[in-house]
């Protein structure tokens, strides 16, 4: 079993970059085996190297949610902490979703940058607790708002396939029902979004489900990890 925890670094500012680099190395369990500066990069690492952790920076060149999901699903064991500025509910949640395991927000001290390394080599879950506060206070709000919408079985199955990009002939094939069935739930639904068209609703949906996920992914083991981490 090695001793190290194994750290690529992938940020396309070379100054915090190696700032980062140079904090971690100070820790005798820890050990930076490769630097990068773009979501290519972090492909080419996780694929080649196969880091135990991946420190990865939202704003960077190339498609860094894509990045995030192939490695996390076609690398498992190289677990992604997310290592940012941005405090973009957005990003955070498209992280999230696409298999990240942390999110860390730049300015965080060197023992909770080193705490949050180590928590996610163990396999847990680790957000900064003024940022995953934030997130949680929102999130409940919007599940609030959200709870309004009452869709019944039949327009939650039918715009899911629409989400997907089916057409409503494409839906009506796939569930066995009349195109013209389909039309009258997607009316339903979007009269209870209060959506102008499809589009509309399938994003207002969309969001709801992501935050959702996070929700069902995540919170749980947020608060595990802070409560077991002491303070008030």
């Amino acid at each position: 079993m090695n001793p190290f925890i194994r750290i690529g670094i992938v940020d396309d500012h070379p100054l915090l970059r190696e700032g980062v680099a140079n904090t971690l190395r100070k820790r005798t369990d820890l050990q930076v085996v490769e630097q990068g500066a773009s979501a290519g990069d972090a492909r080419d690492i996780a694929l080649r190297i196969k880091p135990d952790v991946m420190l990865m920076d939202v704003n960077m060149p190339g498609d860094v949610f894509g990045a995030v999901r192939f490695i996390a699903t076609q690398l498992p064991d190289v677990k992604v902490l997310m290592l940012t500025v941005s405090e973009s509910e957005d990003d955070a949640y498209s992280a999230l979703e696409a298999g990240a395991r942390g999110y860390v927000l730049k300015g965080v001290s060197g023992p909770d940058l080193v705490q949050a390394i180590r928590s996610i080599a163990r396999g847990e879950t680790f957000i900064t607790p003024e940022f995953a506060n934030k997130l949680l206070s929102n999130f409940k709000k919007h599940e609030a708002q959200v709870r309004k919408i009452d869709l019944t079985h039949r327009e939650e199955q039918i715009i899911r396939e629409v989400s997907k990009g089916l057409t409503n002939k494409e839906v009506a094939s796939k569930l066995l029902i009349s195109e013209k069935t389909v039309k009258y739930y997607m009316t339903c639904v979007m009269q209870k979004l209060h959506a102008r068209n499809r589009v509309e609703a399938v994003t207002a949906l969309r969001r709801y489900w992501e935050h959702e996920a996070v929700g069902r992914l995540h919170i749980g083991e947020v608060n595990t990890h802070f409560d077991a981490g002491g303070g008030s």
